[in-house]
């Protein structure tokens, strides 16, 4: 007999979110911009019980990671952890990573929410890097008409980049 299985959500707000989870840098730190956005679901509705969780490289393409071949970049989490609000709207605070080789500056995102059975992985890109985008490998693999789900656009104070799970719009996702 198997164990039925059970969706992610939507108990994330209990002990996965931390106090400074949504904060890769502190405020006041040269460079620093807000990746903000909304979470919909296949509805248009917005998903106020979602967990989004950032990975990304140093504004010089390296990670605070032992595996990094040119070595770990101290003080750079490179980590960061945002519940959505009641409106289902997120904010990271971070740099706009470095490229790495092959490929635009990008931020790997992964997408906790009810209803989903595993998180759903996507990327950010960055609407000013747009001689990177065209050059990176995994973003040219995205049918083009699909491409713009996953370019941040620039904003006041950062950049938004908003979620949709499913339906029109949705999110490009990797399967990794």
């Amino acid at each position: 007999m198997s164990t039925p299985s059970q969706t992610v959500g939507p108990y994330l707000a209990i002990g996965l979110p931390w106090e400074d989870g949504p904060t890769v840098v502190s405020a006041g730190t040269p460079g620093a911009v807000w990746i903000r956005g909304t979470v919909y679901d296949g509805n248009g509705d917005v998903v106020p019980d979602a967990l989004v969780e950032t990975w990304q490289a140093d504004p010089d393409g390296r990670f605070d990671h032992p595996d990094d071949p040119r070595g770990r970049v101290p003080g750079f989490r490179g980590f960061g952890r945002c519940p959505t609000g009641s409106d289902g709207t997120y904010g990271i605070l971070t740099q706009v990573p470095g490229a790495l080789q092959g490929q635009a500056p990008h931020i790997d995102v992964s997408v906790f929410a009810r209803g989903l059975l595993n998180r759903v992985v996507t990327r950010i890109y960055f609407a000013d890097k747009a001689a990177e985008n065209a050059a990176d490998e995994v973003l040219r693999s995205v049918p083009e008409e699909r491409r713009h789900t996953l370019v941040a656009q620039k904003t006041e104070d950062g950049y938004r980049f908003d979620v949709r799970l499913q339906g029109e719009g949705e999110t490009v996702f990797f399967d990794v």
